[in-house]
């Protein structure tokens, strides 16, 4: 193990944020700490990498081990250039470099020449640190640099802009990057992919798959967990859960095991009503007095379950068009996207919107994604093209940067205010189904945190009734649970969706279709976003072929039999792929039950009649060790199949 968290507790004054919490990061491990906003992550993160301590428990550290953290929307704080700040972390390096050079100079002074003893002396020293100096990739450095920067869109023009002069969003990204060159024993990321468009969050996934130290990762993004964890620890209620497997692999377990929790719950009732109606009515009887009495004995030593619960409040709320539109919703004509002639970002931008879409905008930041939806909204000029809205379209806005919220007003006065008919119980009664009840409807909005500003958007957007949504990055603040919460009610939502997002999970729960923009305009692919990357691996490859092609000079063909061989291996890798994921399920139902069978074990054994009883103890202790050996397999057996699994993603 790298890192154990062993019962750790955080107390805020009276209140308890969490307690007896336990975590293990083991060697070369990658694990997800989730949970929803306010629930601890940042806090216990906080303790693990030192900057507080807990208020009970310990965690014990491996010797000498590095730790590099990236806090969240935390940028890099520095003077220096982009390229000075990522060379620093080589400094060893390029001090070799130096000591290199100094003796290249050495032995090429004449007078050392001519001194065939100096100079074999000084050829031996040169060669063991430049065979040192290559060993530790003193010959790639700078290329390492360049694809770190380069996958994070800083390129050569870049490297000399000093890091004071770029927006917060990019010195975030440059504080990444430091930490992923610097390349500690354990990378603690908090909300690593704020910031990041779809691409850079593509090629960081790539980067951290190979990356030799280990993981701790918070984050909101689940098709970013589902790719890199292989471990997730949910902190909910006080207190944390352990599950193996993905991001999608744990919403099955945790279903699971509510629904496992339930079931012995609901036995335990069944079981104590029937005791309590024995005592009831035999309690009086001479004649069953006695068992009446063992039974009531046999309720009160029972241990009660709590009854299950999932843990805090979900918002529940519904998008309700007041009328339906046309068929065609928006026509996007050969659109100009930019703030003047002389900054297009893309065209020509061309959409064709029917009733009931949902379409997703994708593309690199700084494209004009979210120009284009104020551009179609009349909030920018169009600087070429047209833009018609159909019949009976009524157009409702989500805007990201949330600029139509008033600060100095309370969250009651921001919804009563649009709605002054409305009476106050029927507003109450809204927001409260967006999770603001009792004092928090007398908050000014200007003290909200950004995921309380985002659900105050999505219910004034709800009580417009609109029946076409624009979305400018609707999931931006969101825990997963309102994620998931929005997902449903966009899925159940009886209109048309245009939106712009880089939460491909999201894209791919809601989108019916994928527009991508470019500055050459707009591309549209007709699926979900596993469809649209899909799609664009294939353009990759078809254009990789082509050029190989033309440089050897033939011409650009597939032969039948190449596309039925290419077919059958498909089938044949989807066959296998099928196969691994039935093996990996099965597994993880095996851990599961494993690890319920020895949290009993553990329970029986605290138990005093066992504990003084020699013989129980030792029979228990044996069976703990079989069972903890059965774990230790099947982990390593899951282990080797998920791998096996992810190389034929």
């Amino acid at each position: 193990m790298l890192l154990q968290v062993q019962q750790v507790t955080r107390r805020f004054g009276a209140d308890t944020l969490f307690d007896n919490v336990s975590l293990d990061v083991p060697e070369h491990g990658r694990v997800a700490l989730v949970g929803r906003n306010g629930a601890g992550k940042s806090t216990l993160i906080r303790m693990i990498t030192g900057i507080d301590a807990p208020d009970e428990g310990q965690i014990i550290y491996k010797k000498n081990m590095t730790i590099g953290y990236l806090a969240q929307d935390t940028g890099l704080d520095s003077t220096k250039s982009i390229w000075e700040e990522m060379a620093s972390v080589f400094k060893d390096l390029q001090d070799q470099e130096d000591a290199l050079h100094q003796l290249e100079a050495q032995m090429s002074d004449p007078e050392i020449i001519d001194d065939p003893e100096q100079f074999e002396r000084l050829s031996k020293t040169y060669d063991q640190r430049q065979a040192a100096f290559k060993a530790n990739n003193g010959y790639g450095y700078r290329a390492e640099i360049r694809g770190v920067l380069h996958g994070f869109e800083f390129d050569e023009p870049d490297y000399s802009r000093s890091i004071t002069e770029l927006s917060g969003g990019q010195k975030t990204q440059l504080a990444l990057a430091k930490l992923l060159l610097e390349k500690r024993d354990l990378l603690i990321l908090d909300e690593p992919t704020n910031h990041l468009d779809v691409e850079t969050l593509t090629w960081l996934e790539g980067y951290i798959q190979s990356y030799k130290g280990a993981l701790l990762i918070v984050s909101h993004d689940r098709y970013f967990l589902d790719r890199l964890v292989s471990e997730v620890y949910e902190m909910a209620s006080g207190t944390v859960t352990h599950f193996h497997g993905n991001y999608s692999n744990y919403v099955t377990q945790k279903a699971a095991k509510l629904q496992r929790e339930w079931k012995e719950y609901d036995k335990q009732q069944h079981k104590i009503s029937q005791l309590e109606d024995f005592v009831n009515k035999n309690i009086v009887r001479a004649s069953t007095t006695k068992r009446a009495q063992a039974r009531r004995k046999q309720l009160a030593k029972m241990d009660r379950l709590e009854r299950p619960e999932n843990d805090d409040k979900v918002a529940h709320f519904a998008f309700t068009p007041n009328r339906q539109s046309g068929n065609i919703v928006l026509t996007v004509t050969d659109l100009a996207v930019g703030w003047n002639p002389d900054q297009i970002l893309a065209q020509p931008v061309n959409l064709d919107i029917k009733k009931h879409q949902a379409i997703a905008i994708v593309g690199p930041n700084g494209v004009g994604k979210s120009t284009l939806l104020k551009t179609i909204l009349g909030k920018i000029p169009a600087i070429a093209g047209d833009v018609r809205f159909g019949t009976g379209v009524d157009t409702g806005y989500y805007d990201q940067e949330q600029r139509s919220l008033h600060d100095k007003k309370t969250v009651l006065a921001e919804l009563w205010d649009d709605h002054p008919t409305t009476p106050e119980r029927d507003i109450r009664t809204i927001l409260g189904s967006f999770l603001f009840t009792g004092e928090d409807v007398d908050k000014l909005v200007h003290s909200l945190s950004g995921g309380e500003k985002a659900r105050l958007l999505l219910t004034k957007l709800a009580m417009k009734h609109d029946n076409f949504l624009i979305l400018d990055e609707p999931t931006n603040h969101l825990d997963i649970d309102s994620r998931q919460v929005l997902e449903n009610t966009l899925n159940d939502f009886d209109g048309t969706i245009l939106f712009v997002s880089h939460d491909r999970y999201f894209i791919n729960q809601v989108a019916t279709s994928v527009v991508e923009l470019s500055a050459r305009g707009s591309e549209l692919f007709l699926g979900d976003y596993n469809y649209y990357l899909e799609k664009k691996e294939e353009q990759a490859a078809v254009a990789a072929r082509a050029l190989a092609e033309q440089t050897a000079g033939q011409p650009v063909t597939k032969s039948v039999s190449q596309s039925k061989q290419s077919y059958q291996q498909s089938k044949d890798h989807q066959k296998q792929q099928r196969k691994l994921q039935r093996e990996v399920e099965r597994l993880e139902t095996q851990l599961t039950e494993l690890g319920d069978q020895k949290s009993q074990l553990e329970v029986s054994m605290t138990s005093p009649d066992v504990f003084n009883d020699q013989a129980k103890m030792a029979e228990l202790q044996t069976q703990l060790e079989t069972i903890t050996t059965q774990i230790e397999t099947v982990e390593t057996q899951w282990e080797e199949s998920s791998m096996a699994l992810e190389d034929l993603d």
